[in-house]
């Protein structure tokens, strides 16, 4: 089985603000490119919707559900939150040590769903460094931001 390569990317213009998310997804030979945005939101949100996104048109493609998957990302928080912290917000019931409740929980509950039903490989790498499709999802991100702007 060969392996899908994923890049994924999120932004804001202001952070709560306008949000753009971008990820490619390379399988079977082809890139195929998905985006979106909301008019007021994190850049956090924005870098996990982009995760969410390209792991559910995966996970919606039956043929695609088996294979090895590397998700590539630019944000610490969504590689390091997926791989390391998760398992102790999942323990402490998505809440803080404080008792408030955990940011961005709903997103990470799907993101960790679509974890544990694939084969996912997470991998870190610098954002704006020439990474082709790193900076093909922030055109698309920006793009999505312009969209928004008014």
């Amino acid at each position: 089985m060969e392996k899908i390569i994923v890049y994924t990317d999120g932004g804001c213009w202001g952070n709560p603000g306008v949000g753009g998310w971008a990820c490619v997804v390379i399988a079977e030979g082809e890139a195929r490119e998905l985006s979106g945005g909301e008019k007021l939101t994190t850049n956090n949100r924005m870098e996990l919707t982009a995760a969410i996104s390209a792991l559910t048109a995966i996970y919606n493609t039956e043929r695609l559900r088996n294979c090895p998957i590397q998700v590539n990302t630019d944000s610490q928080y969504v590689k390091n939150g997926i791989t390391a912290w998760i398992h102790n917000w999942k323990k402490q019931g998505w809440v803080t040590k404080g008792g408030t409740p955990r940011l961005n929980s709903d997103l990470w509950q799907k993101l960790d769903a679509l974890n544990s039903a694939l084969n996912v490989e997470w991998n870190w790498v610098k954002g704006h460094a020439g990474v082709e499709y790193n900076e093909r999802c922030d055109q698309l991100c920006q793009q999505e931001m312009s969209k928004l702007k008014n």
